[in-house]
């Protein structure tokens, strides 16, 4: 299943496992399923390491990886802010898993666009693991500002300057080993992909309070991009919800544990409301 094409754009797909309950696993900003994985957040990875624990899909968001823009060019920040995103998420999901509820994870972006789907649909939704969330609210003006300046820089002086304004950004301590890689947005639709941020947020917080979604909260310190300030919010928001820190690479490189965790008792929980036995382990 390589590609499907949702509503106006084309968007690469990977699909693992045999069995098991759906996961959809999403990527951040300017990222995509290979860079992800580069940068060691590819969270599913235990998961579909055997094919009967789940049924995994992942892909790249619309402009980023190797999905298309709107197919007859015609793209607008619009498109890609995030309520417009999970517009694609939820499609993605009827095309692929039907009417089977899903477990999302993703970090930044992906997050955020988890959120507006689980929001708007709530029923699609067995669990939510929400890593590194992004600026949200009150703190999002500012970071909208940032990233106007930053499609304006990619226009003026092109995705060199842009990758070396990246490269002097002080780095949070839990990805201080991670490799720099460039965006993966082709360069002519950075700057409209980057004010589709600018015009995103999440919804509104008592929206988000409403959800009765298990969710588990990845985040880390030192990074103003996703401040810890984002996590402990939608942590006093959603009932429930479990919120761990990362303040150093061997606690992220911890994270894949923790959503196969999440995942299992998710399932073993669904197993004893049936009344079948969960598995041992």
């Amino acid at each position: 299943m390589p590609s499907l094409t949702v509503r106006d754009a084309r968007l690469a797909r990977d699909v693992q496992g045999r069995s098991g309950p759906a996961v959809v696993q999403l990527h951040g900003l300017t990222s995509s399923r290979l860079r992800e994985t580069q940068l060691g957040l590819d969270l599913a990875r235990e998961v579909v390491q055997d094919a009967s624990r789940a049924r995994v899909l992942s892909y790249d968001a619309r402009g980023h990886g190797r999905s298309t823009g709107a197919l007859d060019g015609t793209d607008r920040p619009a498109d890609f802010a995030w309520e417009h995103l999970a517009s694609d998420l939820l499609e993605v999901l009827d095309l692929t898993f039907g009417d089977q509820p899903v477990h999302g994870v993703g970090p930044s972006m992906g997050a955020a666009t988890l959120l507006h789907a689980a929001v708007r649909e709530p029923e699609r939704f067995t669990g939510l693991t929400l890593t590194v969330p992004p600026t949200v609210w009150e703190s999002r003006a500012a970071q909208a500002a940032s990233y106007e300046e930053s499609a304006r820089l990619v226009e003026t002086e092109g995705v060199e300057a842009f990758l070396a304004a990246g490269e002097l950004a002080p780095r949070p301590p839990a990805v201080a080993d991670h490799p720099l890689t460039p965006p993966d947005v082709a360069a002519e639709l950075l700057p409209t992909v980057l004010r589709g941020a600018a015009l995103s947020d999440l919804p509104a917080p008592e929206a988000v309070a409403g959800l009765r979604v298990p969710t588990l909260l990845l985040a880390w310190t030192e990074d103003p991009t996703h401040p810890l300030d984002s996590a402990r919010r939608l942590q006093s928001l959603i009932a429930g919800s479990e919120l761990v820190v990362a303040e150093s690479p061997a606690h992220v490189a911890t994270w894949p544990a923790r959503f196969r965790a999440q995942l299992e008792t998710a399932v073993e929980g669904g197993l004893r409301q049936s009344g079948r036995p969960a598995a041992t382990r």
